[in-house]
C-alpha cells in the first residue's frame, strides 16, 4: 500500500476519533442507556498507531514524525486517565487534532 494511503487512514481515524470523543458525552447525558465502553477507544488508538508507525519509517521531515508521535502519545495519555481515574481530559482534543494536522501535511508533501 502506498504511503500516502496510510496518512488518510490516520486522518479518518483521528476525525473518528474526535468526533466520538465530542458526541458521546452528549449521548451519555440521554436516557437512552448509551454507556462508555473504553474498548472502543483502545480501537481507535490501535488503528491509529498503524498510520504512525509508517510515518515515522518513511523519509518524512522530523517536524511530522514528532508531530505525530507527541500527538499519538497525548491520545494514550488521555484514554488512560479515562479508563484508569474516570477523568476526562482536554488532551485528546489536543491529540487528534495533532494526528489530522500531521497526517495531512505529510499526505501534502506525497503530492510533489
Amino acid at each position: 500500500m502506498k504511503e500516502k494511503y496510510f496518512d488518510m487512514i490516520g486522518v479518518y481515524a483521528a476525525f473518528l476519533c474526535l468526533i466520538h470523543c465530542v458526541l458521546a458525552p452528549v449521548l451519555f447525558l440521554l436516557p437512552l442507556g448509551f454507556s462508555h465502553n473504553p474498548i472502543i477507544d483502545i480501537s481507535f488508538l490501535t488503528i491509529g498507531i498503524f498510520p504512525v508507525i509508517k510515518v515515522m519509517r518513511s523519509a518524512a521531515p522530523l517536524y511530522i514524525k514528532v508531530l505525530l508521535s507527541i500527538s499519538w502519545v497525548a491520545v494514550l495519555v488521555a484514554v488512560l486517565l479515562e479508563s484508569v481515574f474516570h477523568k476526562e481530559s482536554i488532551l485528546i482534543f489536543f491529540g487528534a487534532g495533532g494526528l489530522i494536522t500531521g497526517h495531512l501535511i505529510n499526505y501534502s508533501n506525497h503530492k510533489h
